[in-house]
């Protein structure tokens, strides 16, 4: 077993026994523990009371992060002619219509988000084998969908975040970068929890929010307090 490093034992150490904290808590441990060279990504996980493998209990949706993720999204555009333009003048980083499926199918797929305008939904459900295991087939659920292109670029480029409940029932999702003050991860997290939330489907029986997690790209995980995480 290979030893751990002194940073990292430090780090697993500062969280040893701690759990149900504040967010305001757990987002100063999270920092204050951080280990790696690089800006870690703030994580949030969240084990939800449904079941995804029935309808009436899915949970998928966007949010618009109020400081954003900092992270740099590209984002690709099925479009044409007027509304292409648009997405082009909207800082859409790959524009297309026939020749971006082929690009797809090629397998070179170098963007994190993919909207489309209803007409092209023809030409972009043939890719639905390769957009969909990767989270990026559009959907007019979440906004993906859209003749408004300008709209959807700007919200995906401005820190809008999608997610959707895994089949065990978690929501995984970046909620900003280590380098972010405290103040503007709480109020990351907050937005993130109130969108799950709002969300909560018919078919959820007893308690919707079992558990909430935070964590940072290379660091442990901590449980948060489900009610100082929701604001309440």
């Amino acid at each position: 077993m290979a030893k751990l490093g002194k940073r990292t034992t430090a780090a697993r150490a500062a969280f040893a026994g701690k759990a149900n904290l504040t967010v305001e808590d757990a987002v100063a441990l999270v920092k204050a523990s951080a280990v790696a060279k690089f800006d870690e990504t703030v994580e949030i996980a969240m084990n939800l009371g449904v079941d995804p493998r029935h309808a009436d209990q899915m949970v998928r949706g966007v949010v618009g992060l109020p400081n954003g993720t900092g992270k740099t999204v590209r984002v690709a555009v099925f479009a044409r002619g007027p509304k292409a333009d648009e997405a082009t003048a909207a800082g859409a980083d790959i524009v297309g219509a026939e020749d971006l499926m082929e690009i797809v199918q090629s397998g070179k797929i170098e963007f994190d988000r993919c909207i489309a305008t209803p007409d092209m939904m023809g030409v972009v459900g043939r890719l639905g084998k390769i957009l969909g295991p990767r989270n990026l087939m559009p959907n007019p659920r979440v906004g993906t969908v859209t003749m408004d292109v300008e709209a959807a670029v700007k919200a995906a480029k401005g820190g809008e975040v999608q997610f959707k409940v895994e089949k065990a029932g978690v929501i995984h999702a970046g909620v900003g970068k280590v380098s972010f003050t405290e103040a503007q991860l709480i109020e990351n997290i907050r937005a993130f929890v109130d969108a799950v939330a709002k969300l909560r489907p018919s078919g959820s029986k007893g308690t919707y929010m079992k558990s909430i997690a935070v964590s940072s790209t290379m660091g442990p995980g901590v449980t948060l307090n489900v009610e100082s995480a929701t604001g309440n």
